[in-house]
């Protein structure tokens, strides 16, 4: 427990916040959806067969099949309407190639997702040294998006033929005591095929959630960061000469002046005149 203890103190379990680790829990919990709706399936129709001698009649035929859908090696009995004989029927087709691929794919990436998870809580820091994990990550991420693609395409192939071997008017056409026009054949039940409806429809989605999560994976390795830099601040163009830069300066006295300002020269004169003009040049001019 002890260990226990300490592994969970250690781990990071933000990282389930962010896409990376939250999309692995989705990819994980949709595996899981994907193999058990499929692998776990079962089902049964019904069919009746009524014979002109009433006797002889079968109102319950009863096939039964499941997951792989071997269903050449499922068979049942109907009567022949003749002298009480019946005759063994076995359903046609063996599909379970494209099934035991889907399931397989969803185990294997079931158990991959587990490892990736325990590896993001509690060995972040080692997953991102040297770049290695995130590397190998994108690697495995981008096999298992093109192994949902493949299989839940043939499963999704593999169901539609599975319901047409499995339709009771198609098997109904088996039976020989059917082509008599004196003899009754009609279904009874239709086999439920919701379950395998839902396991196509995870498959296409564990596809689509590994494909998103490429992207996600991709950015921690690295490869795109040199590529996302911030362009540098543009700097002030420098003038050309000082007397450009002092012809754009004005003097914030200047517009507080009136529009004529004397020159030197001219305040010079005013001054010589002033001095000529005023204090008397002797003591007996001035009485």
């Amino acid at each position: 427990m002890n260990v226990v203890n300490q592994l969970v103190a250690q781990g990071q379990f933000r990282v389930l916040k962010v896409p990376l680790g939250f999309i692995k829990v989705l990819e994980w919990f949709f595996a899981i959806f994907a193999f058990s709706t499929c692998g776990s399936y079962s089902g049964m129709f019904k069919m009746a067969v009524e014979c002109k001698n009433r006797t002889e009649s079968n109102l319950g035929i009863e096939v039964e099949f499941e997951y792989p859908f071997r269903l050449h090696q499922v068979y049942f009995d109907a009567p022949k309407c003749k002298d009480r004989d019946l005759e063994r029927i076995f359903l046609v087709g063996d599909y379970s190639s494209s099934a035991e691929f889907f399931v397989t794919i969803g185990v294997f990436a079931f158990l991959y997702s587990t490892t990736a998870l325990g590896i993001y809580v509690f060995f972040y820091e080692k997953y991102k040294e040297n770049n290695k994990g995130p590397l190998i990550d994108l690697g495995v991420t981008g096999v298992f998006a093109f192994m949902w693609l493949v299989s839940s395409a043939a499963w999704a192939k593999g169901l539609s033929d599975v319901k047409t071997a499995t339709d009771p008017d198609e098997v109904l056409t088996l039976i020989s005591a059917c082509d008599e026009k004196e003899n009754t054949c009609k279904e009874v039940h239709d086999p439920v095929m919701s379950g395998l409806n839902t396991s196509v429809a995870f498959g296409f989605i564990n596809l689509v959630l590994w494909i998103g999560n490429l992207w996600f994976v991709f950015k921690e390795t690295g490869i795109i960061a040199p590529f996302m830099r911030a362009p540098p601040p543009q700097a002030k163009p420098a003038p050309d000469a000082y007397g450009q830069q002092g012809a754009y300066e004005q003097d914030p006295y200047a517009s507080n002046q009136g529009g004529y300002q004397p020159e030197y020269n001219q305040e010079a004169e005013y001054g010589q005149g002033y001095v000529q003009q005023g204090a008397p040049t002797s003591f007996s001019n001035q009485m």
